[in-house]
């Protein structure tokens, strides 16, 4: 038995809880797979790398549009998955290297489990640890759910666990969901030479976006992929290598690849968080309070474990958030889950902030919006840009910003401003008429936008 200060379980956002300041306690990583957790090994990281050569392809594929004459040669896959995964898996390799060579941390491989208050054990490879520790700090993240109507086929399907890792593109991948991974994967392998067919249970792609958004880009997508809406997977049937997918309204889709993309489910029945004492949400979160803390005593927890906003710069937050309440248990502070922006980096590219006019119009709430069209500033003309637009939300009495929501290039960068005023509480008078907006910049749109409010 060997006893720890502290033991974080997951290397993802987990392993940014621990800096120099814990140079005095002995502290513990476990991890059974790569360091850096979903984010750098098979999630954001690696997606926006992908997402990012696709936008070249595309660019290049519409250099027309630009009076351009470029012709692309293809997309070099196995080249650019060596260079994405040569990165990444350096970086997994350097940050487990890191804590080894630390001089108070001990890294455990394997996958850990409760079996009682603050005491575990380490499934390796050799046998099982166990630990105990003064305090966890749980942060195991969670996986991709596979609807039984795949798993129970017996046949292959990838996930986005997996699919990136793959040598060769899919000739037509059949991606079953139709929320942000399944439109950035859709996206990549459309650039690689997939054919692409969505399948998606819901009328629209995305949504859970505003509904402008999730109008628009469903349209886009109609226009690039082969788009079933409103129907959903009753069997899956074939062999590897050609697969047939039956759907509820009769029709099928044959393919040699299927991506399974129709949410995650957290991981805290891997680690049997509930012999801990650790209650648990219906949907399997770790329950925790404002300052991360779960109900078993000195357990802390992290992520998409726990955390009602499953991205990856909220889970650095509540990382930080945590760090600070091991070291200062008696001047806790919380986290702040208002304001938090999300982005698809597919294309075009979107981003959000707040509400959505159609939760606006469900919770009652008095609003005003407004829209403005990248076509309706100068460097909307330079992008030629049709579809690109920036919707802001408003509450006409406090005239503060409710929701933003953008589609079109540079989104993910172009809300911030709005994330800034949300959070600091600057009304849109403000926000719109006190800074200087660089012109001809696409931050027009944005200004021009918050102009056009009614308030």
């Amino acid at each position: 038995m060997r006893h720890h200060d502290l033991v974080v379980l997951g290397a993802g956002s987990g392993n940014a809880v621990i800096d120099d300041r814990f140079a005095a306690l002995d502290v513990a990583v476990v991890e059974e797979g790569p360091f850096g957790g979903t984010c750098l090994n098979r999630g954001c990281i690696p997606s926006k790398m992908l997402a990012h050569t696709a936008d070249v392809m595309d660019t290049v594929r519409e250099a027309g549009r630009f009076d351009v004459d470029a012709t692309p040669g293809g997309l070099r896959w196995p080249q650019v998955h060596d260079r994405v995964f040569g990165r990444v898996d350096r970086q997994a390799r350097e940050g487990e290297q890191g804590r080894r060579d630390s001089g108070f941390v001990t890294v455990h491989r394997g996958r850990a489990r409760f079996t009682g208050e603050r005491t575990l054990v380490v499934e390796t490879g050799r046998g099982e640890e166990r630990i105990t520790a003064d305090q966890v700090v749980v942060a195991v993240g969670s996986r991709p759910v596979v609807p039984p109507s795949v798993r129970d086929s017996a046949l292959p399907y990838e996930t986005s666990d997996t699919i990136m890792r793959r040598r060769i593109p899919p000739r037509h991948l059949a991606v079953l969901g139709g929320g942000y991974i399944a439109a950035e994967l859709a996206h990549v392998f459309h650039a690689a030479g997939s054919r692409i067919t969505v399948i998606e249970k819901q009328d629209t792609l995305l949504a859970p976006q505003d509904e402008s958004v999730s109008r628009a880009y469903t349209r886009h997508a109609r226009s690039v992929f082969d788009v079933r809406t409103g129907v959903e997977l009753t069997r899956l049937e074939g062999e590897p290598g050609r697969l047939r997918l039956r759907l509820d309204d009769g029709s099928a889709v044959e393919a040699d690849t299927l991506l399974v993309v129709v949410g995650r489910t957290p991981n805290s029945d891997t680690v049997e968080a509930d012999r801990a004492g650790i209650e648990l949400h219906e949907d399997g979160r770790i329950v925790v309070d404002a300052q991360q803390r779960t109900t078993a005593p000195g357990v802390y927890a992290l992520g998409d474990v726990c955390t009602p906003v499953p991205l990856k710069h909220v889970a650095n937050r509540e990382a930080q958030v945590v760090a600070h309440n091991l070291l200062h248990p008696d001047d806790p502070v919380a986290t702040d889950h208002g304001a938090v922006p999300a982005a698809v980096f597919t294309r075009p590219q979107i981003a959000q902030v707040g509400r959505t006019e159609q939760e606006c119009r469900d919770g009652g709430l008095g609003y005003a919006t407004a829209t403005r069209r990248y076509s309706d500033v100068a460097y909307g003309w330079a992008l030629e840009d049709t579809t690109g637009f920036c919707k802001v939300i408003a509450d006409p009495g406090t005239r503060r910003l409710l929701g933003a929501h953008i589609l079109g290039p540079q989104a993910s960068t172009l809300i911030q401003p709005l994330v800034i005023a949300m959070s600091l509480g600057i009304d849109v008078p403000t926000l719109a008429r006190t800074p200087y907006w660089i012109h001809p910049a696409l931050t027009e749109v944005v200004v021009n936008a918050l102009l056009d409010l009614d308030l």
